[in-house]
């Protein structure tokens, strides 16, 4: 008989983007209401890692060239979707799946959907 390990709950899932300049993306991500949280680096001169927060959700943005090669895609959901469209010159769209998606690309080439269900 095999016995089965039991594996606790995860408890948090968080992206990790490919950022050539984490900083910059730092400040674009802050358009979608993300905050620093912390910032890494070994050393001076080395690549840099940020930690954004926003609420209970979690990005991280890393410079350095083995993590993340990129580019990703991101599912965001958020309460203003169209505030989040209008920010970037957009405009959001329905969906067939019943949500309201902007779809974004960060500095780095990664792709954003933001989205908030359709109202009924």
């Amino acid at each position: 008989m095999v016995r089965r390990r039991t594996i606790a709950a995860v408890t948090e899932v968080v992206p990790i983007l490919r950022a050539k300049d984490a900083e910059a993306s730092a400040l674009w991500y802050a358009r979608l209401g993300f905050e620093v949280e912390w910032r890494h680096r070994f050393d001076e001169g080395m690549p840099l890692f940020i930690a954004l927060r926003n609420g209970r959700s979690r990005l991280f943005l890393s410079e350095h060239t083995g993590d993340a090669p990129g580019p990703a895609l991101v599912y965001l959901f958020h309460d203003d979707v169209d505030a989040i469209a209008e920010s970037f010159g957009r405009r959001a769209e329905p969906m067939p799946w019943g949500m309201r998606e902007v779809h974004l690309t960060d500095p780095d080439g990664n792709a954003l959907r933001v989205g908030a269900p359709a109202p009924q």
